[in-house]
């Protein structure tokens, strides 16, 4: 019982709305899967499955239960019995229906989950325990964190898609200021001192900006954050996700040097009201040197030049995020595959979880989607491994890393994203002089906030 009414006031804690958009569709006509067509072959994928599994799923491409449909079909030519009746939900609606469903039992069989609402729903005991019935080996080491909640024995997700951002260049720009992006990019005083050089660099007679990036008005904020916390030895939480440590020395440190770039004019201050679709866009447009970007902005580049708007991509480089005082780290995201316990056709969904991870379902899902495998073995196919841009991706996610998985993490995310915009208020002067201290007291009053959240939950 004292689960469900946690459950309810983090539900109260989101202001989404319910929108979805319902179709039920058998076995698609025979369609040409994206990179291999061949089902994996290391083992069966037919177990007689039948019947129907309802799956929701996030609008992940432009067409997304056809394209999911067609990565499924492997497995649906192998158990003609069976169905799948998907549901794509919006982004904006999901978190709601997701604990709605958690809460009520009225629940698919299987729902992609955000990796950082893991924990949520798994507190909640909603979600079946695959601790057994998965091959975790298959996987790269940093998702494993998004596959239960902190502190548990058991495993209540499977990585689905994950996604890293590195550092997108503009290699005229860096030949004209005479940085060198192998070695000028590889710690973060190199960075500051190579983004100081890029500065104003004039390119066809266009003065670029020297880094571009989205700010406060941007769901991203705290994904933008993320890397310079964790490079200067900072987190979010202690290990075991019970002591909120966003305002430790170490963090703090992330937060000082990541913000004053801006305050140094190394950061473009009109990108900075921006969101990030519009900061995407204008990099693609060629509006900075410099910007911090995903792995679905090289399918755009590529469109640009197919499409004739523009060659941009061919004047591109990425690098990874620079080095830190603690290391080099990353911020990692993504999505996961979850089974409720309410399911009706555990054993068929279970499968479907299972095929969907493996090495070619993940490559095919990735060539429509953008976004990266989870599964390791993904990474060595020539599409990833002998890519100019996602080679780089691949080295990335050794030092990605993922959010706390806690039950908490939804709420203490909407303290972080508040707080860390006033931080941005702060540098840009809006309410008097910049002023660290302000920082300071802005993050320890966030700290206070997300461990009143936390202490609910132990």
């Amino acid at each position: 019982m004292l689960k469900k009414v946690i459950a309810f006031f983090l539900i109260l804690s989101f202001s989404l709305s319910f929108i979805a958009c319902k179709k039920e569709t058998k076995q698609p006509e025979p369609t040409v899967l994206p990179g291999n067509s061949k089902p994996p072959q290391e083992k069966s994928l037919s177990g007689d499955y039948s019947g129907n599994i309802k799956i929701w799923i996030m609008p992940n491409s432009s067409s997304p239960e056809q394209d999911f449909l067609n990565v499924c079909k492997p497995f649906l030519d192998a158990n003609p019995e069976l169905n799948i009746t998907t549901t794509v939900v919006d982004w904006g609606a999901a978190w709601r229906k997701l604990t709605a469903a958690a809460t009520t039992g009225d629940a698919p069989d299987i729902a992609q989950l955000g990796t950082t609402w893991v924990g949520a729903i798994s507190y909640i005991d909603a979600l079946e325990d695959l601790t057994d019935q998965i091959d975790w080996s298959k996987f790269q080491e940093s998702v494993l964190d998004t596959t239960g909640l902190l502190g548990s024995d058991k495993k209540t997700a499977v990585p689905w898609f994950a996604e890293t951002r590195v550092i997108f260049y503009r290699k005229d720009a860096c030949e004209r200021a005479g940085v060198d992006p192998e070695t000028d990019f590889a710690t973060w005083d190199k960075f500051k001192e190579a983004l100081r050089k890029l500065n104003n660099v004039e390119i066809d007679g266009v003065k670029l900006p020297a880094l571009g990036m989205p700010g406060k008005n941007d769901w991203n904020v705290l994904h933008n954050f993320a890397p310079w916390i964790y490079g200067a030895g900072g987190a979010f939480t202690s290990e075991d996700g019970k002591e909120v440590k966003i305002n430790s020395p170490e963090a703090l440190r992330g937060i000082k040097f990541y913000s004053e770039l801006a305050l140094e004019g190394l950061m473009d201050r009109v990108s900075l009201e921006k969101s990030t679709n519009d900061v995407e866009a204008a990099f693609a447009n060629g509006a900075y040197a410099v910007s911090i970007l995903g792995p679905w902005n090289i399918a755009t580049l590529e469109k640009y030049k197919n499409d004739g708007v523009n060659d941009i991509i061919d004047k591109i480089g990425v690098a990874l995020i620079p080095e830190g005082p603690a290391g080099r780290k990353a911020f990692l995201g993504g999505s996961t595959l979850s089974v409720f316990k309410t399911s009706k056709n555990k054993k068929a969904a279970i499968a479907l979880c299972d095929y969907l991870s493996d090495k070619d379902a993940q490559i095919a899902y990735a060539k429509i989607t953008g976004n990266l495998p989870t599964n390791k073995e993904a990474y060595d196919d020539p599409s990833i491994s002998d890519h100019e841009f996602l080679k780089v991706f691949k080295e990335q996610m050794k030092y990605a890393k993922a959010y706390p998985s806690i039950a908490s993490w939804g709420p203490a995310e909407n303290y972080l994203k508040e707080g860390l915009s006033k931080i941005w208020d702060n540098v840009m002067g809006l309410n008097g002089a910049y002023d660290y201290e302000i920082t300071k007291k802005v993050v320890d009053e966030v700290a206070e906030e997300i461990n009143s959240v936390i202490e609910e939950t132990r």
